[in-house]
């Protein structure tokens, strides 16, 4: 597992290694039942052991005890889930991501997009024309470190899927369907990451790759103000010559 850059990174990579230590455990079990007998009911003779229709206990036993192995997994998967899905925290930066044959646009916005947000500037990558993965062309999603990043995902053509390895987490981008979820990026995890789509989504799936910065708080502030006064420089000029 990559290591996590988030609060809900942890909790996945928590649930991932309790399931492998619950697998362990059944696994050991079984395969320990299995050589107790074969070990110590091998056949001795040609004498035909005992005959019984059944064994109360032991199958009450491997009834129950599939039940609750279950039951305790579904517990925990299900809590996990609704945390993973949680929006109603305050965020600190608002991003939409918009995913389309072959890139990613990330639009920052001062507010959800279910809430009306409005767009103080976005990042476009641009598909490279011979078909292959160029690093240069893609787009970058910069984040800050120590905060709580909203996400907001949208696709115009067919459905992909936002992964960043990172968050150890992943969520579709449905033409027709706003999906949304937030991450705590912890304090500390400055730093270059890769980005994908993790959905089939055409012939050229393996293009849609983006990168991810995480900057320190004062860095991204000075980067994002940079970014709007050059978006809003942009606009005027547009205006200007309309």
């Amino acid at each position: 597992m990559p290591a996590p850059i988030t609060e809900q990174a942890e909790r996945v990579l928590s649930l991932w290694q309790g399931s492998w230590v619950a697998a362990f455990a059944v696994g050991i079990l079984v395969w320990g039942l299995m050589i107790w007998s074969i070990i110590f009911h091998r056949k001795r003779s040609e004498q035909l052991p005992p005959q019984v229709r059944y064994n109360m206990p032991i199958e009450a036993l491997y009834t129950i005890l599939p039940i609750v192995v279950i039951s305790v997994l579904f517990y925990f998967t299900a809590r996990d889930q609704a945390y993973l899905l949680d929006t109603e925290e305050p965020a600190d930066v608002h991003v939409e991501v918009v995913a389309f044959q072959w890139a990613w646009q990330f639009n920052y916005m001062d507010a959800a997009k279910a809430d009306g947000g409005e767009v103080l500037h976005s990042e476009v990558g641009i598909p490279n024309p011979d078909g292959t993965a160029d690093r240069s062309t893609q787009a970058t999603l910069v984040l800050p470190e120590n905060s709580v990043v909203h996400f907001d995902l949208h696709s115009p053509d067919v459905i992909h899927s936002f992964w960043v390895p990172a968050f150890a987490f992943k969520m579709d981008v449905v033409p027709g369907r706003d999906n949304a979820f937030q991450v705590r990026i912890d304090e500390g995890t400055a730093g270059e990451y890769v980005g994908r789509c993790a959905e089939l989504c055409g012939v050229d799936h393996t293009r849609m790759l983006f990168n991810v910065e995480v900057l320190p708080q004062d860095e991204y502030e000075a980067w994002a103000q940079e970014q709007e006064a050059a978006a809003s420089e942009e606009a005027r000029a547009e205006e200007n010559d309309a």
